[in-house]
């Protein structure tokens, strides 16, 4: 392929500092846990690590309101501990990938102290001020993390902005001085030798707070190159934008090669499928299958060659996929090992977020007090003053609830699963005897050996990464299958997302030939009576 670029054959591996391992003792993960783990990760075979916010932050949102970009977070090490993860990583031919938070800082944030300071302040512009209206809040935005977007300042008598908690006041993308500081930032970490950005909720930093515009503002995309031209469009990097609103033709606008914006977004379309429509994340529906397959497979074919897709399940903001669409209980490894199939050979960049590769579940909580999450705990207080049962608002907790990716990684079997010799910061989840790394890379049929193939599948087939995608529609609905196509080249995918075991006559298919990969020992793949065991999934090759 001419213009081939790196991260469209890499596979990035999603760590959440704070659960991934402690090297103290103190019951939070840090960096030097990170680099005492790279030889677990080279092992795995991934290419790059997106680390979630490590710089400083007073932790209101986990990291993600920082009050210093360019200082690591105390808890979790130095910046000498940066610099080596940065270099040890680079070793083993990893590259880490920052997390970029630029819609907004801490309240804590020197540039924030400034601008509380009064009307006249030179950092003032910084961020997003305006007068009451009619004695109130300027207008109806209202916050991701529940109630207005509007926090009342006494001393000066207007409102800021804050999209998020409101101890996370919007920058002014507005002002030119603010942009500058960003590119600054970011080319101190590029200097560093960093392979690249995620970038959190980049579609917000075009909002017009006036005209109640918040995603995709007209100037977002200007800003985008501007930043691209300023920053790592010098350098052979990865930059991923956070879009949760996003259609084919606006990802496009961001990754398409000729626009020089960003390498891909993350869309979550197929992430609300489980959401009633018009209500919150919270208010729960059954996954509808058939959707899930319309929704991927137009992701897969639309982009083209103008733009590149990520491929991911979980992250740090998700709930573990097992446990909401799979069956973390009888089937936990085979449908663990089917989401795992029937993602890493689609086209795109595969994500893994930590604990997915061993098959880690959601915890379930029996009382807010067990929660830490801030959205979570805001919309609970808020529910229950609107009157919901307590019992339905705790289900959803544990259906959608983000602290359910953050519970701390389950290395061995050891006390708090060998995570910390400490108190943890979140509770481990009490399946870790059973479910952990050692155990895990023990038993050559684990959900790690399984992840562990698939992405030496990429790296050593080039169908894989650039072949054609075709979705087979006459299939029942609980069936996901798909053809992939490259050079003459055709490889089936299949999987059954359902805990019955499932029959078809696919006469039209064609003669199985090599077997791939699959989470059940077969002899062989007959499709004139083809039948499924519960949550199978596999790949062949046809002859």
């Amino acid at each position: 392929m001419n213009n081939t670029k790196w991260w469209q054959t890499a596979v990035i591996y999603q760590i959440y500092p704070r659960s991934f391992q402690d090297s103290d003792g103190d019951g939070i993960g840090d960096l030097r846990g990170i680099i005492n783990r790279l030889d677990y990760l080279e092992q795995l075979g991934i290419t790059a690590i997106w680390l979630s916010p490590v710089y400083k932050s007073p932790n209101d949102d986990n990291g993600y309101d920082i009050s210093n970009y360019q200082e690591i977070m105390s808890e979790f090490g130095t910046m000498e501990d940066m610099d080596e993860l940065i270099e040890r990583a680079k070793l083993r031919n990893i590259r880490i990938i920052m997390d970029l938070v630029v819609n907004h800082t801490s309240d804590e944030h020197p540039w924030f102290i400034e601008a509380r300071k009064g009307k006249d302040n030179p950092y003032r512009n910084y961020y997003i001020w305006r007068d009451p209206v009619n004695g109130g809040v300027p207008n109806s935005l209202r916050s991701t993390f529940s109630g207005s977007a509007w926090e009342f300042d006494e001393a000066s008598g207007q409102y800021y902005l804050h999209l998020f908690s409101r101890r996370q006041p919007d920058l002014n993308w507005e002002n030119s001085k603010v942009r500058q500081e960003v590119w600054d930032m970011m080319n101190f970490w590029l200097d560093k030798g960093v392979g690249g950005f995620r970038m959190d909720v980049i579609d917000l930093v075009g909002k017009i707070p006036d005209q109640e515009i918040t995603g995709n503002g007209p100037k977002l995309h200007e800003y985008l190159q501007d930043m691209n031209r300023e920053t790592f469009g010098k350098h052979d990097v990865l930059t991923v934008g956070e879009t949760w609103g996003a259609t084919p033709e606006v990802a496009k606008l961001y990754s398409d090669p000729d626009r020089n914006e960003l390498s891909m977004v993350f869309q979550f379309e197929h992430i609300g499928l489980d959401q009633q429509d018009g209500g919150e994340k919270w208010d729960l529906k059954p996954l509808d299958v058939s959707e899930l397959k319309q929704v991927l497979a137009k992701w897969q074919t639309e982009l083209g060659n103008a733009g590149w897709n990520s491929l991911f399940w979980n992250n740090h903001d998700l709930p573990r996929i097992v446990s909401r669409w799979g069956d973390d209980k009888q089937y936990r490894v085979q449908s663990s090992k089917m989401f795992a199939i029937l993602l890493h050979l689609m086209k795109g960049t595969p994500y893994i977020y930590q604990g997915e590769e061993i098959g880690m579940t959601n915890y379930p909580i029996q009382e807010i007090s067990e929660a830490q999450d801030i959205e979570t705990i805001n919309m609970y207080q808020e529910r229950i003053a609107e009157g919901y049962a307590k019992e339905d608002i705790i289900h959803s907790i544990n259906v959608k609830g983000r602290d359910n990716a953050r519970t701390p990684v389950q290395w061995d079997h050891s006390p708090n699963g060998g995570f910390t010799t400490g108190e943890p910061w979140l509770h481990v989840n009490p399946n870790y005897k059973e479910i952990n790394m050692e155990a895990n890379l023990k038993d050559p049929d684990s959900v790690f050996h399984c992840y562990r193939k698939l992405i030496e599948l990429r790296k050593n087939n080039p169908i894989v990464v650039w072949g054609d995608f075709e979705l087979l529609t006459r299939v029942p609905d609980q069936v996901f299958m798909y053809f992939r196509r490259y050079e003459g080249e055709t490889w089936l995918v299949t999987a059954n997302f359902s805990r019955e075991a499932t029959t078809l006559e696919l006469p039209e298919t064609g003669q199985a030939g090599e077997f791939i990969i699959g989470n059940y020992t077969r002899d062989d793949v007959d499709f004139k009576q083809l039948q499924l065991q519960p949550y199978e999934a596999f790949a062949v090759k046809l002859a």
